[in-house]
């Protein structure tokens, strides 16, 4: 017999409920769009250059391809062919990150394990260029794409992996409002290395509260005239 409550993470409990709901598959080539950012389609000929300059030309620049599977890249032609790879796939489902204020892209990211039938998603492939790491438009750009997954796809179930070693990675997933579910040790090999991978997830029962938490932290009050927050998102998902 299963013990139940050895099984339960947080709040969360087993249920063989019945499910008749499923959700749609996300549109390729959609913008979707937020206050402060918007998350575009791959457009080589009109990002690839912004990207790539902001992720080659500093060390911190350089760091940001530590945990991912790819890059850096040697040269922008490398760079430019990768890219329209990642245009031409459908999952993962890339999107550039566009910075409104600033009129250029800075980041990637996408869906994917992208699966209708079970209402289940993932957000991945995240890379940040330096001048969006630990801004505010960093968060909302997620919060767009987790936004986008719940309330206008219908899903039940969105999850978050990364390299369980990538420790800003897993801080991330947490002050987000993901709920580590375990390590999938030895899973993977990456660039020629082991890589142990830690699974967190954000279910539909969850999200209500998660997404008023966001809707606190990127109000405009939120924030002083420097542009320094008030209280953390971390606070309102009651981390410490």
């Amino acid at each position: 017999m299963i013990d139940s409550e050895a099984l339960k993470i947080g709040k969360r409990e087993l249920s063989g409920a019945p499910v008749a709901a499923s959700a749609k598959p996300p549109v390729a080539g959609n913008v979707i769009k937020g206050a402060s950012v918007e998350m575009h389609p791959i457009n080589v000929a009109e990002q690839a250059a912004s990207l790539f300059d902001l992720s080659h030309s500093t060390e911190k620049g350089y760091k940001i391809w530590d945990y991912l599977a790819y890059g850096p890249f040697e040269n922008r032609e490398d760079f430019d062919i990768w890219l329209q790879q990642q245009a031409e796939s459908k999952d993962p489902l890339f999107y550039t990150i566009y910075d409104k204020a600033n009129d250029y892209f800075v980041g990637v990211a996408s869906y994917l394990r992208i699966d209708p039938a079970n209402a289940s998603i993932e957000i991945g492939h995240i890379w940040f260029t330096p001048v969006l790491q630990n801004t505010r438009q960093s968060t909302e750009a997620l919060f767009l794409l987790m936004r986008h997954a719940f309330d206008d796809l219908g899903y039940r179930r969105l999850e978050w992996k990364c390299n369980a070693l990538n420790q800003k990675s897993r801080n991330a997933a947490r002050r987000l409002g993901f709920t580590f579910e375990g390590l999938f040790y030895r899973c993977m090999i990456v660039k020629g290395c082991n890589r142990d991978t830690a699974w967190y997830s954000i279910i539909d029962s969850e999200w209500l509260a998660i997404r008023d938490n966001f809707d606190s932290w990127l109000a405009d009050e939120n924030f002083d005239d420097s542009g320094t927050q008030k209280t953390s998102l971390s606070q309102l998902n009651n981390l410490q």
